[in-house]
């Protein structure tokens, strides 16, 4: 059956939209962000799609609990890498999901390696992820306050590694 497939395919699709992302944002003829956002917006919607349609149905695999992860992490750092080089965001946002997303990765994989154990997203993780969204289209579209929406986000991705941090004690122990 070909269904139970769908959410890796959504997975799998997310990961080949962030070079797209990339090459809209950067070589587009007339610089537009607008379709670089949306292309953004329809890696949002995927994640959410394959999230629930891996829940509802019970599709979830051991590659989607990886790779979902994977592929979120790879857009939003593609997007904060494009803003910042358009001096629309500062270095320290960059850096510092950089350095979280970084932690996260190499936790996932030492659990994963010691104890075939995956960590799946939580509430911190997907409220700093939907964080992200808004403050990146706030940033896109010159909200006055996006960057207190920026910081937000920040804190809320601190928030979420403090979190991870947590788990991986509990079950590191």
């Amino acid at each position: 059956m070909m269904l139970k497939y769908i959410p890796n395919i959504l997975t799998t699709f997310r990961i080949i939209l962030v070079p797209v992302y990339l090459a809209v944002f950067f070589f587009s003829a007339h610089n537009n962000m607008f379709y670089a956002l949306l292309i953004f917006l329809l890696a949002g919607f995927t994640d959410v799609a394959d999230g629930i349609i891996a829940r509802k149905y019970g599709f979830i695999t051991k590659f989607g609990t990886l790779v979902d992860p994977l592929a979120d992490k790879l857009m939003l750092i593609a997007v904060l890498f494009s803003l910042t080089i358009k001096k629309l965001i500062p270095l320290p946002v960059l850096s510092i999901v950089i350095i979280k997303e970084t932690i996260m990765i190499i936790g996932a994989a030492f659990l994963y390696n010691k104890n075939k154990i995956a960590i799946s997203a939580d509430k911190f993780g997907k409220i700093a992820t939907v964080v992200f969204y808004i403050a990146v289209i706030a940033v896109v579209i010159k909200l006055p306050y996006a960057a207190y929406i920026m910081a937000l986000a920040i804190f809320m991705t601190i928030l979420a590694l403090i979190n991870y941090a947590i788990k991986f004690k509990m079950i590191i122990k």
